[in-house]
């Protein structure tokens, strides 16, 4: 079942057009990937699902709520439906790891001190962080730590809907398949439905079920990995070709 849908997304900064007509489908508990050149609009696309920016045509719906005659109060439940993973983590500098993940839980719920601070650990140990980091501050951890404690705090209120920009990207070749088993993991255990941006061939071949690809300001192949290997738009065959030697690339494809 299609949560997401994009229908005709028309979106212009000033006389430069992003997207000329983005269409595309997200079901249910998939991990589905948005791929793209450099300025094709892939971030852009995620800030209009998630209601930070409005296209100028076209209609989004999420969860069934349509975006474009969404009210106020719909719009701030739906908002609490879904957890964000930006880039580089966005972690508040001044609070501490446990704070950062219990902001949320304290802005949209009563739930009491003491058990915030039990759904903090949990969220902890659910991304495979030990609770004592909790006490520490974003500029005590690495890379890999700052990027679970962001998906912690993502998590923190249980959406349904978990959106990642660049999950993999900063960390190591190992960090990095650790991380896509990670997602996986909590895919399957919570039954959640992840959307990512991301360049990352290993998880792209790894974890994602279906893509879309952005370029020429349209999506220009979509499917799984078998449907999207047989589009012949340059952007598509350079992408996935040009990484890899021939029999890289070839022996890959036989194990999808």
């Amino acid at each position: 079942m299609s949560i997401i849908s994009v229908k005709g997304v028309v979106t212009r900064f000033g006389k430069r057009t992003i997207h000329d007509g983005v269409s595309l489908d997200v079901n249910s508990n998939e991990i589905f990937a948005i791929l793209g050149e450099s300025g094709s609009g892939k971030s852009v696309l995620l800030k209009e699902i998630i209601m930070l920016i409005k296209p100028q045509a076209g209609e989004i719906s999420v969860l069934g709520y349509n975006l474009n005659t969404i009210t106020y109060n719909q719009a701030q439940e739906l908002r609490r439906e879904w957890g964000v993973l930006f880039q580089f983590g966005a972690l508040y500098s001044s609070m501490s790891v446990a704070q950062n993940i219990e902001v949320q839980i304290k802005e949209y719920t009563h739930i009491p001190k003491n058990i915030r601070q039990k759904l903090v650990q949990s969220k902890l140990e659910m991304v495979g962080l030990d609770p004592q980091v909790g006490s520490l501050f974003p500029s005590e951890l690495s890379g890999g730590m700052i990027k679970r404690v962001a998906l912690a705090r993502a998590l923190a209120m249980e959406p349904k809907l978990l959106f990642l920009d660049e999950p993999t990207s900063g960390l190591d070749p190992v960090g990095a398949r650790h991380f896509d088993e990670l997602i996986v993991e909590l895919r399957d255990m919570l039954g959640i439905t992840v959307v990512m941006i991301t360049h990352d061939l290993d998880s792209i071949f790894g974890i994602v079920d279906n893509m879309a690809i952005l370029a020429d300001k349209k999506v220009v192949a979509s499917g799984d990995i078998h449907s999207v290997l047989k589009s012949t738009h340059p952007f598509v065959e350079e992408f996935f070709k040009n990484e890899y030697t021939k029999d890289k690339f070839i022996n890959r494809l036989h194990n999808v």
